[in-house]
């Protein structure tokens, strides 16, 4: 145990460092199979490699590389467009075009960082440009970049579903209802912010029918990847890894119709989908012996008796988990807090009687809000830069949009039906 011990202190003193994670993570686990001495540290490679061979782990670079095809087809501004034809005349403005452009595009990319880089550039800057403040602007698109991760596609549910070995057809079903909840709760967020006077929204003309049906039209190619891969979910047509890569074949026929996907483009998003799936799955990778280390010392059955001890009802053990999840979410990356998380409590979900789906959903809300604080929250440096504000300006815009999504994730912790209902109804 003091090895297990002096592993933790090193993993710790290393993020204060500001070492990469998984950096952190393998340097700490190497430091254990010396100091402990039972284990060569050879079994940190042989650990590693079975790992990775889950079948449904191709869903990852599946969906990476659709969003990056669909984004260099020029989707996202289609996808604005029509927001904004849509709910543009609505108090608040481009602030409710940002929000439901995000949930549109949730089924385009499962990653937030790719909403906020990509689609939110072109939020920011309308915004802007139409009167609204940099800060505001980098906020409410960095609140609602972290819909990306609960509509699907979902990276970060595809990793809890390997890890917690449920399907990942059911996480996604699971996870549309509270995206979409999160998203509404922050449009009404927006209207009370304008109406009371805290924000200045400049008000649009509402939009005629026949120019919203022409800018329907326009995004309808793009609106059909979500409605196309919720479908082919509905009816288990296909599994998520092959609707997955449907999806990449869809944007590729997309790219070449609008005449907008070179090789140019295809480069760049095969790139960038490189890139991506490289950094995610080097830390799964690392992340595997460090959960194996934490697992062969017993640590989950030792924190599964110390809560058990606090309480035993699922709702608390559940908000106590929630809580930790969240300060972890603070300081780390999602990825890493699952790979450590999810082993170490799954015990105890299942000893209390907590549904796995349920307890995903919330689990991935937990660490996505978790991305939008400081101080290392990697959606707040990426609307740094993007909107060209300071840490300071941001974090307080942001500050009155935690309220909202904390509401719908302790709806969600409360009332799990919420999550379940989906996955339950297709399952019958």
């Amino acid at each position: 145990m003091s090895a297990l011990l002096l592993m933790l202190i090193i993993f710790a003193v290393l993020l204060l460092l500001e070492v990469p994670v998984a950096f952190a993570m393998l340097a700490s686990s190497v430091a254990y199979m010396l100091i402990d001495g039972i284990f060569p540290v050879t079994i940190i490679i042989q650990r590693m490699a079975p790992g990775l061979e889950s079948f449904p782990f191709l869903a990852i670079p599946t969906f990476i590389l659709a969003g990056n095809l669909l984004n260099q087809t020029g989707v996202a501004e289609r996808i604005f467009a029509f927001a904004l034809a849509l709910v543009g005349h609505i108090r608040g403005s481009l602030a409710h075009v940002n929000v439901m452009a995000s949930i549109i595009f949730a089924g385009v990319s499962g990653v937030a960082a790719a909403d906020a880089a990509g689609l939110g550039a072109i939020e920011v800057r309308a915004m802007k440009k139409a009167g609204f403040t940099a800060e505001f602007s980098a906020a409410i698109t960095a609140a609602s970049s972290i819909i990306g991760p609960i509509i699907p596609p979902s990276v970060v549910m595809v990793i809890y579903a390997v890890m917690a070995q449920v399907s990942i057809a059911d996480m996604f079903l699971a996870g549309i209802l509270p995206g979409l909840m999160m998203g509404a709760a922050l449009m009404i967020t927006v209207y009370c912010l304008a109406v009371t006077g805290r924000i200045t929204a400049p008000v649009r003309p509402r939009t005629q029918v026949p120019e919203i049906g022409h800018a329907f039209l326009r995004a309808l190619p793009a609106i059909a990847a979500p409605v196309l891969l919720v479908g082919g979910l509905l009816l288990g047509i296909a599994t998520p890894t092959e609707l997955g890569a449907l999806t990449c074949f869809y944007a590729v026929v997309l790219g070449l119709t609008y005449r907008s996907l070179d090789w140019n483009r295809l480069y760049f998003a095969l790139r960038e989908t490189i890139v991506s799936c490289g950094m995610i799955l080097f830390m799964i990778a690392v992340g595997i012996p460090f959960s194996w280390i934490i697992a062969v010392n017993n640590l989950p059955s030792l924190l599964t008796e110390s809560i058990l001890g606090i309480s035993s009802d699922p709702l608390t053990v559940l908000l106590i988990i929630s809580a930790g999840l969240f300060i972890a979410g603070m300081v780390m990356e999602p990825t890493p807090i699952l790979l450590i998380a999810v082993p170490m409590v799954y015990p105890l979900i299942q000893t209390v009687g907590i549904d796995p789906i349920h307890f995903g959903v919330v689990v991935v809300i937990n660490v996505v809000i978790g991305i939008t604080t400081p101080p290392v929250g990697m959606i707040l440096f990426i609307m740094m830069d993007v909107a060209k504000v300071s840490m300071g300006r941001l974090v307080l815009a942001i500050l009155p949009f935690y309220v909202p999504l904390f509401l719908v994730l302790g709806l969600l912790i409360v009332f799990p039906p919420l999550t379940t209902f989906l996955p339950n109804l297709v399952g019958d």
